[in-house]
């Protein structure tokens, strides 16, 4: 396979929802993302995809604004990540739950839409939109995990964002539940909002409109998941980004491939 398919895209789109270039972040010294260029195009989904350990969480860190970048720059709806500009216009749901026990879904969302001067009609679409209306005057405390998860990401659209970040929106839920949850994604794209939507389970990929995969810190490649199936020579997608891995090692000595870095269990990780 030709080296073109790992070259990291210029990232100079000046559409692009968010666009980086050169991101790198160190953490006591060591490299945990890598020389990063891309752009993610706006209303779309894109997934972010990667073993665990891979930086996806750091990533979203910072395109958020709450990581600190070591070297390099990012730019979110035309303006730095970060700026106080952005306040309204991003949503970040994180990995746990980030709710309060002690107060019913209503009121988590209430809490959350009242920073961002949302009102009673602003809440009520918002738990609708997550599935949650007979819940909603329920303690979070008395919840399910996939339940807690969506009163997370109620509280993440109630300001409408423009730009949703979402860091594994699925793990732990059943696949009646994942799938609900892509399908109320699809929707939100299709209004306009741009998302992106980290993952570890690689089946999740076909959802997607663009694809970022991750491995150790660096970007293998930005691609759809059609060019990822014909690239990694499967249609398992799980597989085509193993074929993906391997083939960056054997065309970089020094990148490790499955199993040869003692990691393999996270590689393994990318599984359903």
């Amino acid at each position: 396979m030709s080296r073109s398919a790992f070259e990291e895209p210029s990232g100079q789109d000046d559409g692009g929802a968010v666009v980086t270039s050169g991101l790198t972040v160190l953490r006591r010294r060591l490299p945990v993302l890598r020389d990063l260029t891309f752009a993610i195009p706006a209303g779309q989904i894109t997934g972010l995809l990667g073993p665990s350990g891979s930086g996806k969480t750091t990533l979203m860190r910072a395109i958020v604004g709450v990581q600190r970048i070591s070297s390099g720059t990012i730019r979110v709806l035309g303006l730095p990540a970060g700026n106080s500009g952005l306040r309204h216009q991003v949503g970040y749901m994180t990995q746990s739950p980030s709710v309060y026990p002690d107060l019913t879904v209503e009121a988590n969302v209430r809490y959350f839409g009242a920073m961002h001067r949302k009102g009673a009609p602003d809440v009520a679409e918002a738990i609708a939109a997550v599935g949650l209306e007979r819940q909603a005057r329920q303690k979070t405390v008395d919840l399910s995990g996939g339940q807690l998860s969506r009163v997370s990401l109620a509280c993440a659209l109630v300001a409408r964002p423009r730009l949703l970040v979402l860091d594994e929106p699925t793990v732990g839920l059943d696949p009646v539940l994942r799938a609900d949850l892509w399908s109320r994604f699809r929707s939100m794209a299709e209004s306009g909002t741009t998302l992106l939507v980290s993952s570890h389970v690689m089946e999740e990929a076909s959802h997607c409109g663009t694809l970022l995969l991750l491995r150790e810190g660096r970007l293998l490649a930005r691609l759809t998941p059609a060019e990822l199936s014909l690239r990694g020579r499967s249609t398992d997608l799980e597989q085509a980004f193993l074929h993906m891995i391997q083939d960056a090692a054997d065309e970089s000595p020094g990148m490790p491939a499955e199993g040869g870095d003692g990691n393999a269990a996270h590689d393994r990780s990318v599984q359903r």
